[in-house]
């Protein structure tokens, strides 16, 4: 069983589901359901790694309240091993509000303790034990973003992969030439196709392709309901349709695509099979409500490719 150290923030997500969720001034509007689950990319894609047959540590900040007592017994119930998450009296664990349709879905994020985590948290032990290290959120985890490309960079020396997703950035910076700098560093690169535009400042992914440094490596790009593209550290591109499918709910389905990336890269799949097999664990995770309503195993994923097709053109 290989270790990966997720390295990530952590919240609670609190999602609201129905077919009308945008709020409207001095209106009220009734909604299908509301759920209180484990939120942030980072957990939703170590537990999905877990049920991958991965053993997951994760490195985290929570408050000592409430949500932060939530995230880590959702953590410890899905199998991740959380002694390195730290409890900060000082300060309150983040929430996301998820406003979610079956098409897609839009948040509202309060802070609190998703920056907090800094290189004085990170534990000696990953350079020792992990065989992958992986962070979700770029651009929320202010604490990190500096000192990103110095633990890649140390972690690679001692033959361990690394990938990382970047989330949205809810300032509009994009911090381009940072991230130019960790992709020397980074294995895999699994951001979405509208992160990557933003990131670049085009309009189209085609005119991406060219735009990335020479020196990157592998880069995975999801697209949703479009499907996903593959371009290996040579070049070569590699695309699929989406799994015909009607989601339940579309939280975390694409850090449980990060998740099966890693798993699958992992354990020796390349090219369109490990594309394949990650949008299958991202498709899955469409299907009940929240990041980690199903943790699907490595059967559950094999299962659903033999008996789902792809999507037409």
């Amino acid at each position: 069983m290989k270790t990966i150290y997720v390295l990530g923030e952590l919240n609670v997500d609190m999602i609201v589901t129905g077919s009308d969720v945008m709020p409207e001034w001095n209106r009220e509007k009734l909604v299908d359901s509301f759920d209180l689950v484990l939120g942030s990319s980072s957990a939703i894609t170590a537990c999905a790694l877990v049920g991958l047959g991965m053993d997951v540590r994760f490195v985290s900040v929570v408050g000592e309240d409430d949500f932060g007592r939530f995230c880590i017994e959702q953590l410890q119930g899905k199998g991740v091993n959380t002694e390195h998450v730290k409890r900060d009296a000082s300060r309150k664990t983040g929430v996301t509000i998820s406003l979610s349709t079956q098409k897609d879905r839009g948040l509202l994020t309060y802070m609190g303790s998703i920056a907090a985590l800094t290189p004085s948290d990170i534990p000696a032990a990953v350079y020792g034990e992990a065989a992958h290290v992986h962070f979700g959120s770029y651009f929320l985890q202010d604490g990190m973003r500096p000192h990103w490309q110095q633990l890649f960079q140390q972690a690679r020396q001692k033959g361990i992969t690394t990938s990382f997703d970047t989330g949205w950035d809810v300032h509009q910076i994009w911090y381009r030439d940072q991230i130019h700098q960790l992709l020397r560093e980074t294995d895999l690169f699994i951001p979405s196709e509208d992160e990557l535009l933003h990131i670049y400042g085009v309009s189209k992914l085609d005119e991406i392709w060219g735009l990335l440094p020479d020196d990157r490596h592998m880069v995975a790009v999801k697209r949703g309901s479009a499907g996903a593209v593959l371009m290996t550290r040579d070049g070569q591109r590699e695309s699929v349709n989406a799994y015909r499918i009607t989601p339940v709910d579309t939280t975390g389905a694409g850090d449980s695509f990060n998740a099966g990336l890693i798993a699958g890269y992992l354990n020796g799949k390349r090219g369109k099979e490990l594309l394949l097999f990650a949008s299958a664990c991202g498709a899955l995770a469409t299907q009940a409500v929240g990041g980690v309503g199903r943790v699907s195993s490595l059967q559950d994923v094999e299962s659903f490719q033999r008996t789902h097709s792809l999507r037409d053109e």
